[in-house]
């Protein structure tokens, strides 16, 4: 008698559940939340996906400028910055991304979109002035590119004033600016220009990790 009391309790619960939207909508939602904290949480805890790997520093407030001018061109729509772990791809950009290398990427520029290489790995493969020949014409260094030219590059300066506040807005998400840093971020891009910037951000992708 008491197996059957609880069958009948069990289909009456199971036929509430499938026959109200509502419940069915509510309780999905609950199980993707508590799957996807599971997932998820843990992470924060992790070293390997916390913690900079040995090398990674905090951006100058050139290579930091040049980063922003990067993300306002939109150059993320066509490059990638990371290298998934498949010999493919280590064979031609270089050792795989590891979490570790963008603990103070703000956003983060990895993506799958690949109209042009991954750049991940792209610091110190090319020199300064190839750098600033590609941005101005990239015809004249890869004739077969289809990257657009960026020739303005070369006639807007970067304004000191704005580099503290940028670097104080990271500062208060964790990334270890120090008051003398910020306080000579001015001095150090004053006179430079935006494809300065660019290229110094350029230069030092993806070098920390040996």
């Amino acid at each position: 008698m008491s197996n059957n009391n609880q069958t009948a309790s069990a289909g009456f619960t199971h036929e509430k559940v499938e026959t109200s939207n509502f419940l069915m909508i509510v309780l999905i939602l609950l199980v993707i939340a508590i799957g996807g904290l599971t997932e998820i949480v843990p992470l924060f805890f992790q070293k390997s996906t916390t913690e900079a790997v040995t090398g990674v520093k905090p951006y100058s407030a050139l290579q930091l400028m040049g980063r922003d001018v990067y993300i306002r061109e939109g150059c993320y729509n066509c490059h990638s910055q990371m290298i998934r772990p498949f010999r493919a791809e280590t064979l031609r950009y270089g050792h795989y991304s590891v979490a570790g290398e963008f603990v103070y990427d703000h956003p983060f520029q990895w993506g799958s979109k690949r109209t042009g290489p991954d750049l991940q790995r792209v610091g110190g493969k090319y020199s300064d002035e190839w750098h600033r020949i590609h941005l101005n014409n990239p015809r004249d260094v890869v004739p077969e590119s289809n990257m657009p030219a960026y020739p303005w590059l070369e006639k807007n300066a970067i304004d000191p004033a704005d580099v503290a506040p940028r670097m104080k807005a990271l500062r208060t998400v964790g990334v270890p600016y120090t008051d003398e840093q910020i306080a000579g971020s001015a001095a150090e891009v004053k006179g430079k220009t935006e494809i300065d910037a660019l290229v110094a951000y350029l230069q030092v992708m993806g070098r920390a990790l040996k």
